[in-house]
């Protein structure tokens, strides 16, 4: 089996294994990657665009000014500005190709983008993987309250920022949710600031990911961003049944 330096195989029977599923140097898990077709082309501007493209757990990407014009590399460890605290992140893109991302997604060059920090430490690097240890701990101990309490919601992951002060729980439900008294003993067990975010079963099966039906990974979980919604017609333009189980993706849409 071939693969890249550290996933090929040792011998006839076992692979070496990088533990890092398949990426082979992109940019994590195969979760949205991006590829920087212009990064080693020396592009006709005068001043390179100082906005860099962030990326977080899940695929999560956001806009970054490097105010203090650090010389990064794509996947490189940066400290970002949060509210109320910082965050570490990966960098996604760079230059040019991030002017074009934000005129996509409609994101104004402005004074709202928050700035780089630094580029992270190995100090940084040892407080985010221990606070993202605890994420499932977190994640167990959270479902468990959630069953006292008997809220009709169903808790898809947890997210703690890098710096240990606030976790961020994504979770579904049907009908609005009063998680008020869950805030309260949640802050009181782990010691942190809480937000709680509602998310969309799509959006669900995009960060747990998983195998579709045509036997690869799913879409929404490696280049989809956007959710239309698919009609019938295009069923019967491609001949498919018309059994909306067998149309329907795994989160039932």
């Amino acid at each position: 089996m071939s693969g890249c330096g550290s996933c090929e195989s040792t011998d006839k029977s076992s692979v070496k294994g990088c533990k890092n599923n398949g990426t082979c140097g992109t940019t994590g898990c195969n979760k949205l990657n991006t590829f920087d077709w212009l990064i080693d082309m020396d592009l006709p501007i005068e001043e390179r665009f100082d906005v860099v493209e962030i990326r977080f757990k899940n695929g999560k990407k956001e806009f970054f000014r490097n105010v203090n014009n650090f010389i990064l590399h794509n996947g490189d460890p940066v400290i970002v500005d949060v509210p109320n605290g910082h965050h570490l992140g990966f960098v996604a893109l760079q230059g040019e190709l991030v002017r074009l991302q934000m005129l996509k997604k409609k994101v104004n060059n402005d004074d709202q983008i928050r700035s780089v920090y630094r580029i992270a430490t190995e100090k940084d690097i040892e407080k985010y993987e221990e606070v993202t240890g605890r994420e499932q701990t977190t994640l167990h101990r959270t479902r468990e309250i959630i069953s006292m309490q008997r809220l009709n919601m169903k808790l898809t992951d947890v997210e703690y920022q890098a710096d240990g002060t606030k976790a961020t729980f994504y979770y579904s439900a049907d009908d609005r949710v009063d998680f008020r008294e869950l805030i309260k003993a949640l802050a009181s067990e782990f010691k942190i600031r809480v937000e709680m975010r509602q998310i969309s079963m799509r959006q669900e099966a995009s960060r747990l990911g998983g195998i579709g039906s045509c036997g690869r990974e799913l879409c929404c979980s490696t280049w989809l961003t956007e959710f239309k919604s698919v009609t019938t017609t295009a069923a019967r333009y491609q001949n498919l049944s018309l059994n909306p189980s067998k149309l329907s993706g795994q989160c039932g849409r």
